[in-house]
């Protein structure tokens, strides 16, 4: 079988808007009164114009989406084609891998254009956690205990306090790396740096609701953030310490050390890549922004959970040769301070070529959105920056991780 390289030819997505819906008096997020599949469309309709022709070339529609639920639920990548101008005829998929599931959309996407998918193909994520609460699925490993003991469920950030305690983090270890967050992301936004790759969400009567991620704290400070307690021992207490310290009796204890401030915040948005041969690019007058060089998925520990990530890095180091410091820019999912602390202590990257314009701690986590947003982010970043190498890292609660390496061209 001859295999066919896949290209990115454009990625947009939207601004992040507070995954709150509105509740008695207090206002819900900027994004609140859209539908997910609105968020979709609207980005869908930025591509067409972007690039004319696309739509009615589009040969598959491929969505992660988390909480599959609601308004999210059904077969929300079907309903984002009726709702919008993608031919009745494209397949769709809808898929469920947790916080990676954006970038594995890409993935799924690229792996069917290097077996021969003809045309091209739209593939990202969307979620609106102030329509679907996190865990809104109810699923019954989050709802019943001894379900989770057996298997050994706990929430991520579980995982994330596992990390720090085992690597003897403290909260200002954690606190500094927020910090630096916040301020790449009010930097990247006053300098324009994302004007290319954000596009704003406008109702149906013309106003626009988002025109930037709405979760930045531009006045944030080292003092503000040292006087925000750590906020999940009492979740610890609920059985979830007992479940990691059987498996890690070593260390006696959690040490509980992740504040509010060190989680990403619950967010809504949604982001969407367009991959195809060159030919499929070339048949409508469009030029790939970079190839997709390799691209991995790996399953690690599912009680650490978020060392994933790394175990993502070490395999595509493997398999292509590539170490960290051949990146010029990397974008690395800030699944809570914890993970992005021992990535840098691990790797000793240079930190001004990581989350260069801030990172998903300041700006929210859409879930099922956030790979593709990664990756959206890294693809405009190299162009803004006139650099050529770049890699997007993004883990998941149970161990999942996924890791993609680009050339700009």
């Amino acid at each position: 079988m001859k295999f066919t390289e896949p290209f990115i030819f454009d990625a947009l997505r939207t601004p992040r808007g507070f995954g709150r819906a509105p509740r008695n008096d207090k206002l819900g997020g900027s994004l609140a009164s859209c539908a997910p599949h609105e968020l979709v469309v609207g980005l869908t309709e930025g591509l067409e114009k972007r690039n004319p022709g696309l739509l009615d070339n589009v040969s598959s529609l491929i969505l992660g989406c988390v909480g599959q639920v609601e308004t999210q639920g059904g077969h929300l990548a079907l309903v984002c084609r009726l709702a919008s101008n993608i031919p009745n005829q494209t397949p769709v998929k809808t898929l469920n891998n947790y916080c990676v599931s954006g970038l594995t959309a890409v993935n799924d996407a690229a792996t069917a254009v290097q077996a021969g998918k003809e045309g091209l193909l739209i593939a990202g994520g969307v979620e609106s956690l102030s329509s679907v609460q996190f865990l809104g699925d109810r699923a019954s490993y989050y709802t019943d205990p001894k379900l989770r003991a057996a298997l050994d469920w706990a929430p991520p950030i579980m995982g994330a306090e596992l990390i720090a305690t085992i690597e003897g983090y403290s909260k200002q270890d954690l606190d500094e790396v927020t910090l630096e967050s916040h301020r790449k992301a009010e930097l990247g936004w006053k300098n324009g740096f994302y004007q290319n790759n954000v596009m704003p969400v406008i109702d149906n009567f013309g106003k626009v609701l988002l025109d930037r991620d709405e979760l930045i704290r531009g006045n944030l400070t080292a003092e503000k953030l040292r006087d925000m307690p750590p906020a999940f021992s009492e979740q610890g207490k609920a059985g979830f310490d007992k479940i990691m310290l059987s498996h890690h009796p070593e260390l006696g204890a959690i040490q509980h050390v992740h504040s509010i401030a060190n989680c990403p915040g619950m967010a809504d948005g949604a982001a969407l890549t367009v991959i195809g041969t060159k030919a499929a690019g070339a048949a409508i007058g469009l030029n790939p922004k970079a190839r997709i060089i390799a691209a991995v998925e790996t399953a690690g520990d599912p009680i650490l959970q978020l060392d994933a990530g790394l175990d993502a890095i070490e395999l595509l180091q493997r398999q292509t040769g590539f170490v960290i410091h051949d990146f010029d820019r990397i974008e690395f999912m800030e699944a809570f301070a914890a993970p992005l602390v021992k990535f840098f202590r691990t790797y000793n990257p240079d930190a001004s070529k990581v989350n260069t314009n801030g990172g998903h701690i300041a700006m929210g986590h859409p879930m099922g959105a956030t790979g593709a947003i990664l990756l959206t982010t890294l693809v405009h970043e190299l162009e803004r920056s006139d650099n050529t190498i770049g890699l997007v890292v993004a883990q998941a609660a149970g161990g999942i991780g996924s890791a993609m390496i680009i050339e700009r061209l």
